[in-house]
């Protein structure tokens, strides 16, 4: 089932709809892993992902080809597929079909998106490193009014540090993810954080990412 497409937010920074529709459109996408993302399959195992504990629906915003939206509703999960790029909503359907799973698919801006009802879980893998920084305190107040109370963030907050940085240069996609930073976006007291150290998640590009779930207050 897919819903209309929601109108876009102007972009003033970072790629635009046309950006990623010419990627997926090409097979441009050097990001994607080729397999289930390893701390996915970790999450389902050590009940971070427990379908019966969550009682509600899960969103995959940027989900791409679909890899991780297949395994989740393979196994049960009520899924919503959030895309910018209609090339992406369609490889996702494909690889659903191919599964023989079922998931909701959304040709909408993450900026704009509201869900029909409250969300128990949220997959946040490629997202907001694909969003320009200037976009991630609202994509942040996304993420918070789209839970329920207890929602649960599960984040891999990408790390890829460039020396431009060091001079102020803001480069990407992916943008690094720096974790003062995340703190400041996902603040106390709207989001209970677990103690570090979190587990570091190599990533195909050479850099890697930081796992951990954060609830929602």
């Amino acid at each position: 089932m897919t819903d209309p497409q929601a109108p876009a937010t102007p972009r003033a920074h970072g790629p635009g709809r046309a950006f990623w529709e010419e990627r997926f459109r090409a097979g441009q996408t050097p990001w994607e892993r080729g397999d289930v993302h390893p701390q996915l399959t970790r999450w389902l195992a050590d009940g971070s992902l427990e379908r019966s504990a969550l009682n509600g629906a899960i969103a995959v915003p940027g989900c791409g080809s679909g890899r991780e939206v297949a395994v989740l509703a393979k196994a049960g999960f009520d899924v919503v597929a959030i895309d910018y790029a209609a090339a992406a909503i369609e490889l996702t359907r494909q690889r659903l079909h191919e599964e023989q799973s079922t998931a909701h698919l959304a040709l909408a801006d993450v900026l704009t998106w509201q869900p029909a009802a409250p969300l128990a879980a949220v997959y946040e893998q490629t997202c907001l490193c694909a969003l320009h920084p200037d976009h991630w305190v609202a994509y942040a107040a996304q993420l918070h009014r789209w839970l329920r109370p207890g929602g649960r963030l599960l984040a891999l907050f990408m790390q890829f540090r460039r020396e431009d940085a060091a001079q102020g240069f803001i480069q990407g996609p992916p943008y690094h993810g720096d974790i003062h930073a995340m703190r400041a976006l996902f603040r106390a007291p709207l989001w209970d954080w677990p103690k570090p150290p979190y587990d570091s998640v190599a990533h195909p590009l050479g850099a890697s990412e930081l796992a951990l779930v954060l609830t929602r207050l």
